[in-house]
């Protein structure tokens, strides 16, 4: 079989539509694994001995574990042990946050804990609650710390959506497999799915380092 790239636009509506759904997934998933990460970040940094352990027990379970095993155990092994059905898109946002967080947590983490001690002591020193030397003073010298290590979090967590093959989802890899097994155009169908990862990849790349940039001049 002759390759004929021309074929590629007739299937872009559907590629486009799987994209969609990853986007979807990625930016969703992200935006909850920014929280909890953030939140689990904060607890290993200034947390008690129990909070602290909490949040290293969560961490290290999920960066231990495969996505797609997390994935599996969220879609079958779930629903046996605390009769919880999730429907297959659910499952896949959630393990992007649950994922996505442990190591967000981490990024977030080191950022803290980079910025002199000196700065929260003469924080606190002043009458400033935690919360407040956290908001104001670490916070905002942390970030920018944090946004080449998340830009590369965000990047893999996008690539992961395409593991979501394994529970059905219609996204990107799933809808690119539909329409190869209809006509066997493996070579261009695979090379399309790739361009189209690549430059959502770029354009997330692209945004992290404007943000960078911008944060720098400020």
């Amino acid at each position: 079989m002759e390759v004929n790239w021309l074929i590629i636009w007739d299937f872009i509506p559907q590629l486009l539509k799987g994209a969609q759904v990853t986007v979807h997934i990625t930016v969703v998933g992200l935006l909850g694994g920014v929280i909890l990460g953030a939140i689990a970040g904060l607890m290993r940094a200034y947390g008690n001995s129990v909070i602290n352990a909490i949040a290293f027990v969560y961490i290290e379970v999920i960066r231990g574990t495969p996505i797609v095993v997390q994935v599996m155990f969220l879609y079958f092994a779930l629903p046996v042990l605390a009769s919880i059905r999730i429907d297959p898109m659910t499952t896949a946002v959630l393990a992007i946050v649950i994922n996505a967080g442990a190591y967000i947590a981490e990024i977030v983490r080191g950022a803290v804990l980079s910025i002199s001690k000196g700065l929260s002591e003469a924080g606190l020193a002043i009458g400033l609650p935690r919360w407040k030397v956290i908001r104001y003073i670490v916070g905002p010298l942390a970030f920018r710390r944090l946004i080449p290590p998340l830009g590369n979090q965000f990047i893999v967590s996008l690539k992961d959506t395409s593991l979501f093959i394994v529970i059905g989802v219609g996204e990107l890899t799933r809808t690119g497999q539909e329409i190869m097994a209809a006509n066997f155009r493996a070579v261009e169908i695979w090379t399309a799915v790739a361009v189209m990862y690549l430059i959502m990849t770029g354009v997330l790349s692209l945004m992290l380092r404007m943000i960078e940039k911008r944060m720098r001049i400020l």
